[in-house]
This record gives structure tokens, sequence and C-alpha cells, in this order.
């Protein structure tokens, strides 16, 4: 019988920034003690997937939350680097260990939207500040933006490349997939593989640490419930 092949979506846990209500986009920062438990609660979700292959976008908190999920794998999830140094010197010389890693490719294309000059503000002060409306059409408008920052729309014509190009293909050749992101490159990938308009995907509300599971056939994702 041949195994079946899943998508699995997976956004970060709570981050600090999350925590306190700070907008986060492109600022680097890890996981909130909340975080790092929600990232452990992923990994639990997930003992019953036998996972081929992970992908991460290059922030710390996309990262730590797979890593974290990942701990008690039966394969160990390695980090594979595409240049520099790191490539270089990275290498694994034994085959026996080389068959028991995980594969994690991380690339700043799955990272979260960039929010510009938001970036670092508290919600509620700037929402008080510029008013709840506008603040809200900033934050969850496909094609609004915030102040020197991305769109939804814009976030989805750099992720969306990334997903066609490296990921489907490894979907089909059977493989299932984990991608560890956030709330708004996750939302690109999910108006693509669920064919929807731009109003309803920017509603679509995804829980910190929670994996949102498909199957993937024929070039189909069926969501799993």
């Amino acid at each position: 019988m041949k195994k079946k092949t899943y998508l699995i979506l997976l956004r970060h846990g709570e981050s600090m920034w999350n925590r306190d209500n700070l907008f986060t986009g492109w600022v680097d920062l890890p996981l909130s003690k909340k975080g790092i438990d929600e990232a452990f609660q992923a990994g639990k979700a997930l003992e019953g997937f036998e996972l081929d292959i992970v992908f991460c976008s290059s922030l710390i908190r996309s990262i730590m939350t797979a890593m974290i999920a990942l701990c008690e794998s039966k394969k160990t999830p390695v980090i594979l680097h595409s240049e520099g140094r790191q490539k270089e010197w990275a290498k694994i010389y034994s085959e026996k260990a080389m068959q028991n890693i995980l594969p994690v490719y991380c690339d700043e294309a799955l990272n979260e939207r960039m929010y510009g000059a938001l970036q670092g503000l508290n919600k509620k002060e700037t929402a008080d500040k510029f008013g709840a409306d506008v603040v809200h059409q900033w934050r969850r408008g496909y094609s609004n933006r915030p102040p020197e920052g991305e769109s939804l729309e814009l976030t989805l014509e750099r992720t969306l490349p990334y997903f066609q190009s490296k990921i489907e293909p490894v979907l089909r050749e059977g493989k299932t997939t984990l991608i560890s992101a956030h709330g708004n490159s996750l939302r690109a990938i999910i108006k693509h593989i669920e064919n929807l308009d731009g109003d309803t995907i920017v509603k679509r509300e995804l829980t910190t640490g929670l994996p949102y599971i498909y199957e993937f056939g024929e070039g189909v994702y069926i969501p799993q419930k």
C-alpha cells in the first residue's frame, strides 16, 4: 500500500514580542516560555507522522519551533546550509549518520510579512494613534501596506515562487513535509493550495504552535480534520 503524503504547516510558537503585543515582522527574536511549551505540544501532535523534510524561515522563532517540536524525532533534524563556510565545514562523513538525519532547509522567502515602520511598536498604542480601522487595514488588508512594509499580496509574491520551486517538487516525490513559518507566509501558501481569494485569506486565523495538516496527492491538497 502506497504511503500517504502530507504537507504540515506550523505557525511558530508565541514569540517574546507576541507576548508583549509588539509588531515583529523581520525582527529576529526568540520564543517566549509559552512559545517553547507550544512547540513541545506541536511535537506531540506530529508523533504519528513520518517526516521526510522540513522547511523553515530564516528567523529564529521559526527555527526554534521546528527544532523543539522535533527534539524527540526518530531522526535528527539537521539544518543543511546552502552557502558559505557552514556549507563546506558542516559536511557529514558518516553514511550511517546521513541516513538518520531529517534535512532542514531555511530561507527568508518563508519569513513573516515585513511590517516596516511598525516593527517594535505596541499594537494597541499604534491603533490608538492612527485609528483602529487604519491599523486593521495595515494588518489584514490583502493589498494594504503598513508604512514602509509589505502587504500580504507582496508577501505571497516572494513566498509562493519558493513554495512552488522548492517544496511542491518534494511533495510530488511523496515526501511528507513540514513547514515551520509565520502567520502571513503560511496564509500565502494556504491561499494557493486552497485556491482562496484575497478577502477570504485575510480572515483566516492561524493558532501559534498548532499544526495544520493536508494530505497531498495528484496535485490536490485535502485538509485533514
